[in-house]
């Protein structure tokens, strides 16, 4: 029997009825042009809402915060008022059924093409490294080589800040409940983070400190423009592609975590792990820390996310570990997924086919055990 997860949870403002959250999850379903979230969405992040079967609470899939910040076809940006108001049907739609919804706040640094960069400029980044990596420029969805980097001038920098800022301030107004900020998964607060990625000069690059800099303006930005209680901040600390990787992991973002626990940030999520079947070592010693520090400087809740089953999850939360779990892919196809675990199952089975782009199939045509299972909201 699932107890400690199913229990409340209170995060900063975010007061949610279970620990079960929804991770974020690019689908790439926004109207183009323009990256507009649109009814379709809308209707998607609503089946996930509900308090008793749904997520306690939603993170919205990222969301990039300038056009520069954009780095996959048709992910939904927060930076024109087309977008703020596409939000606005999204949050409704969650709140009508009292759900609780935050937003990611994105911005992918040299992880994008130029194909899909204002005037199709190059990428900006901390190095002007190429990231080795593929993404999809047009809605065929092909994999294409991401573009070469111009490393940003020092002067760029407060600007991105204020770009994040701008955004929370619109996801606010746009209804949601708070915002998360995405360092994680190679993206560009990563970037500057990982000592393998940055290679700025003084005082940006070089010491932790330094590599630090950025990520702390930006999160203080966020801080100041809706309030700390309402600001969650993203890591993937174990996360390694090519060069995106740090000497010293657990030094580096322990130290991370303590200045973001000081800001008194509602809560720090971390990707643990991909594959939880083969679980890298240093899981162990690196998030303990991790969340130790954030905690202990005055942070929120530490929020677990890595190819947890709902055992899994259950354990961590009743063992002290985490304060709550993130899921991703199952939410993908079961909208119920806090009520199937408190039944303790059956779960569907996702289609990996329909993930990215497309319509309603695979994204809204799953349905719960018991359609009548839903609580009005009073």
């Amino acid at each position: 029997m699932m107890k400690k997860l199913l229990e409340p949870i209170r995060a900063g403002e975010l007061n949610a009825p279970n620990r079960v959250w929804m991770a974020p999850l690019t689908r790439s379903r926004a109207s183009m042009p323009g990256n507009i979230p649109n009814a379709l969405m809308a209707e998607h992040y609503a089946q996930r809402a509900d308090p008793r079967s749904g997520a306690g609470v939603i993170i919205a899939e990222a969301t990039p915060v300038s056009p520069t910040g954009h780095g996959y076809y048709a992910t939904p940006g927060v930076h024109t008022d087309a977008q703020e108001a596409g939000w606005k049907l999204v949050t409704d739609a969650v709140h009508a059924r009292g759900g609780l919804i935050v937003l990611q706040l994105w911005h992918v640094g040299r992880v994008s093409n130029s194909a899909l960069q204002p005037n199709n400029g190059a990428p900006v980044a901390p190095t002007d490294e190429p990231s080795r990596s593929k993404t999809y420029i047009d809605d065929s969805f092909a994999r294409a080589e991401t573009s070469p980097p111009r490393q940003l001038r020092p002067e760029e920098l407060p600007g991105i800040a204020e770009d994040f800022a701008g955004a929370a301030a619109r996801a606010v107004r746009a209804g949601f409940d708070g915002v998360e900020i995405h360092g994680a998964n190679t993206y560009l607060l990563d970037q500057f983070t990982r000592d393998g990625m940055n290679k700025m000069a003084p005082p940006w690059g070089g010491s932790l400190e330094n590599r630090l800099r950025f990520p702390l303006l930006v999160a203080g930005a966020v801080a100041d423009a809706v309030g700390p209680g309402r600001v969650g901040y993203r890591v993937s600390p174990l996360s390694e592609h090519h060069d995106a990787v740090d000497s010293d992991p657990g030094a580096t973002f322990a130290a991370l975590g303590e200045r973001l626990g000081a800001m008194g940030l509602a809560y720090l999520h971390a990707v643990e792990t991909w594959d939880r079947s083969k679980i890298d070592p240093r899981v162990e010693t690196v998030i303990p820390r991790l969340a130790k520090a954030f905690r202990e400087a005055g942070g929120g809740a530490y929020i677990a996310n890595g190819d947890y089953t709902p055992d899994q999850a259950e354990r961590a939360v009743a063992g002290g570990w985490s304060d709550a779990v993130a899921f991703g892919k199952l939410w993908i196809s079961n909208p119920d997924l806090t009520g199937r675990i408190r039944r303790d199952g059956p779960y569907t089975e996702w289609d990996t086919g329909t993930f990215y782009g497309g319509g309603a199939e695979g994204y809204t045509d799953y349905h719960p055990l018991d359609e009548e299972a839903a609580v009005p909201r009073s």
